[in-house]
């Protein structure tokens, strides 16, 4: 499917309320071209390193239909949850967790991505938009986005064609690569199948394969 990039998103650090911490969730659109590396787009900043940006999370996509669920949900702050909100640096319709898998490559633009891992909620969405149980719905939920790796760099721009190229993984679906890592009980087999696939993040593929590991010491299957 051919699409195009709707927002191009990129922050500086700011205060994150109550406590004042640093964090770079709070992203403007663009209107002009950037350029993309394999760190992401110029001028975009993360507050936390260890947690946030680097080559393997260089952009985060995060799917524009998702808003809908979630002024829904909290009616109260449904002018806040509009593309953006969430720290997102590409924003799109038709892409959901359902339909990107992982290890995707996509055209955007004169350059290539690819989808990483998933996106990890955490409690810096709750204080960015005021409401302390968003966070939890939107993992519970499987809303997460994701992030990817820079293929090939080049200038990007709002518009730019997006569309996807390479499929090497068509059977791990962002989505069932999130539930199987939120299960309480998963099948170790479906662990150890995930952590392989081709394309995902060493760190996520070592965490997969990890906790298979202690599931069969621990005699669950």
């Amino acid at each position: 499917m051919r699409n195009t990039i709707q927002h191009l998103f990129v922050g500086g650090l700011r205060p994150l309320p109550p406590e004042g911490q640093m964090s770079g969730i709070f992203k403007e659109a663009v209107a002009e071209p950037m350029v993309l590396g394999v760190g992401g787009l110029t001028g975009d900043r993360h507050g936390d390193p260890r947690f946030h940006g680097g080559p393997e999370k260089a952009l985060h996509h995060y799917p524009a239909e998702h808003y809908e669920i979630l002024a829904a949900r909290w009616p109260a702050v449904a002018e806040q949850l509009r593309a953006g909100a969430l720290g997102e640096n590409l924003s799109t319709t038709g892409w959901t967790e359902q339909t990107v898998c992982v290890g995707d490559v996509f055209r955007l633009g004169p350059c290539r991505i690819q989808v990483s891992q998933p996106r990890q909620p955490c409690w810096k969405i709750n204080h960015r938009i005021g409401e302390p149980g968003l966070s939890a719905f939107i993992a519970e939920r499987g809303l997460v986005g994701w992030y990817c790796r820079v293929l090939e760099g080049g200038v990007v721009a709002p518009g730019a064609a997006f569309e996807l190229l390479e499929r090497p993984a068509p059977d791990v679906s962002l989505a069932r690569l999130w539930a199987a890592g939120q299960a309480h009980r998963p099948d170790p087999a479906e662990l150890d199948e995930l952590a392989v696939t081709p394309g995902l993040s060493p760190a996520w593929g070592r965490k997969l394969a990890e906790r298979a590991a202690s599931l069969r010491r621990h005699g669950a299957a």
